[in-house]
């Protein structure tokens, strides 16, 4: 890599500034004159890899001396005020031809980032690029993105870290910090901070980024869909150094590009691959019809699927997935069945079953994180993977949209938290409560994504600027057997939960001459419908069968798939608000917690 200069220990910001731009200038206007005159040989290349890797083994002798150190990531200065924030263009400059080495590059940086993000450097302390980040080798998970050497960009393995280590120095500036080794590019990338001076090469390991933290120093490094954010945090506030725009260099022509430059006599020149195109990856858990056919109408063949395993192939409706029409598709076999086994020893409400069910998904997430390409551009995502793949890194630089099952995390506790102060005697009602980290992840990456999708028209509310809403799939009618009743009877269809409304259907139902049928298991508490006449079952084609109408007050209800059946047979249905089907022909809809309307609704559909 042709270097412009390099800055030794004791060399300040400021200094940096002043001394440099005018042998940048001439230097650049040297490297493009040579550049023009001679294109690059194999002999050039096997020359420059013998060089480097000399210099790689005393670089690495000096770190093995030196006792370099890699920072660990800390909360000590997490809400420590912003000294230093640095933005840049993930896709700057992009063409046809080097789109490739764009999304590789965009895959390096979210690899690197993990190593970066969150890091808290002691006063006096000096932060080495190449210490944090470690080598870039196909091993390690990097892909081959772009590499700007010799005066033209090539594709290589760590291909693009330059744009991180760029944000870094460009950070360190603004924070007047003291560099002690920096390097500047063979030449200026339009759109680059190399244009204002501000840029910081890096090759692996003897061409490194170094800085002293003059005080105590946290970096927070993150991508969003197009841009690369690097932020310094720091308790003692100072001065930030300030960069005027006319530092920046002499206008210079685009460098060379190995995928569109057209010089075919040179050693690296290639044709671009145009099979390989952007796609969109989705991910997905639990199987909804909705999202089923939702997906089936937007997937494109070159898309891919990402799914626990083919649920329609072995026979396991909760994972039956379309999976025709897919590139590819892949399966996590291993994380099922541990998920199964797990599940079975798990008890059916309370605390631990929640967070073995949460743990499952992050496990789930992460497995399909590792296996996304770095041409997958897109996602979608089922909402129980989404805080576990934004904490991860795996959204950086990508595009999302969301399949919204549930009330968000903050939601969904801030109503159960009201359930809970109405009727405090429940056993289930506050038995748990997410990690507020986990609440905060998951309502930054809603925030962020750019469509969420969904039937339920109470989730939809939420977000209603970005919502996608979709029609509920009905259920296959089931030709019904009506049992005639001695007295009016009513269908609970779902297990005693307090969530489930059922403190307000014991309290509509005072003084009322009606059966109660409960589809599932007493778990609220023992003796819960006493004075009522009720029973329990877990046959609901048997409850259906005797039902005057269903009955779903409830405070929580995601998937409401017994109402829709109910629906579908004609039976009079009465649903809060929380379930989701507003509008949906032949539900009488109530307000969640109102006894009064609850019971006026009972009274109508059983005269």
């Amino acid at each position: 890599m042709l270097c412009l200069w390099r800055i030794d220990s004791g060399t300040t910001a400021k200094g940096i500034v002043s001394a440099n731009i005018a042998s940048h200038h001439q230097f650049m206007s040297l490297a493009q004159s040579l550049r023009q005159q001679k294109i690059p040989t194999l002999f050039d290349n096997l020359l420059f890899r013998a060089k480097a890797s000399l210099l790689q083994l005393r670089r690495g002798w000096q770190n093995w001396r030196g006792g370099q150190v890699k920072w660990q990531q800390q909360a000590k200065l997490t809400s420590s005020p912003i000294c230093a924030r640095s933005q840049t263009n993930l896709w700057v400059g992009a063409t046809e031809a080097e789109w490739r080495l764009q999304a590789g590059k965009i895959h390096n940086l979210r690899l690197a980032i993990r190593h970066i993000d969150g890091i808290e450097i002691p006063a006096g302390e000096i932060f080495s690029f190449w210490s944090q980040v470690g080598q870039p080798t196909i091993w390690r998970g990097f892909a081959i993105g772009r590499e700007l050497r010799e005066g033209c960009i090539i594709p290589t393995v760590g291909g693009g870290l330059c744009q991180l280590s760029n944000a870094l120095y460009d950070a360190a500036l603004q924070s007047g910090l003291e560099i002690v080794e920096r390097y500047a590019h063979s030449q200026v990338i339009p759109g680059s901070l190399a244009e204002i001076g501000r840029d910081a090469t890096v090759f692996w390991n003897y061409i490194d980024l170094k800085f002293r933290a003059s005080r105590n120093l946290r970096i927070e490094a993150r991508m969003d869909d197009s841009n690369l954010i690097v932020e310094f945090k720091s308790s003692l506030a100072e001065t930030a150094l300030d960069l005027s725009p006319s530092m920046s260099a002499a206008p210079v022509s685009a460098p060379h590009n190995c995928l569109s430059c057209g010089v075919t006599s040179c050693f690296r020149s290639q044709v671009p691959d145009r099979s390989i195109q952007a796609r969109t990856g989705y991910l997905v858990d639990d199987w909804w019809p909705e999202f089923d056919r939702y997906i089936q109408t937007v997937r494109t063949e070159r898309d891919r699927l990402y799914l626990p395993i083919d649920g329609r192939k072995f026979r396991k409706q909760n994972y039956s997935w379309n999976t025709t029409g897919f590139d590819k598709t892949h399966q996590q076999w291993g994380l099922v069945f541990n998920r199964a086994y797990k599940s079975r020893r798990l008890a059916r409400q309370g605390a631990a079953r929640q967070r073995e069910l949460m743990a499952q998904s992050r496990g789930l997430a992460l497995k399909y994180g590792e296996t996304l390409a770095p041409e997958t551009t897109h996602l979608v995502i089922a909402q129980s993977l989404l805080p576990w793949l934004w904490e991860a890194g795996y959204l950086g630089g990508r595009t999302f949209d969301v399949l919204l099952t549930t009330l968000p995390i903050e939601h969904l506790q801030a109503r159960l938290d009201l359930a809970s102060k109405s009727h405090p005697t429940s056993s289930t009602l506050g038995d748990f409560r997410a990690a507020t980290q986990v609440a905060e992840l998951e309502m930054s990456a809603l925030n962020l994504a750019r469509k969420l999708i969904t039937p339920h028209s109470d989730l939809a509310k939420l977000f209603p600027a970005k919502t996608v809403l979709l029609d509920w799939v009905m259920p296959t009618p089931l030709d019904l057997a009506k049992i005639e009743q001695h007295s009016p009877t009513i269908v609970l269809p779902c297990s005693s939960l307090g969530r489930k409304g059922i403190y307000e259907l014991r309290s509509a139902m005072a003084g009322m001459d009606i059966n109660l049928i409960i589809v599932g298991s007493e778990l609220e508490e023992p003796g819960f419908w006493a004075g009522c006449s009720s029973e329990y079952t877990q046959d609901y084609y048997y409850a259906l069968q005797r039902a005057d109408a269903i009955v779903l007050p409830a405070w929580v209800e995601h998937q409401p798939r017994r109402l829709l059946q109910a629906i579908g047979e004609g039976i009079p249905t009465i649903a809060s608000e929380a379930c989701g089907l507003q509008d949906v022909a032949g539900v009488v809809g109530i307000e969640i917690g109102d006894i009064s309307a609850l019971r006026e609704a009972i009274l109508t559909a059983l005269a």
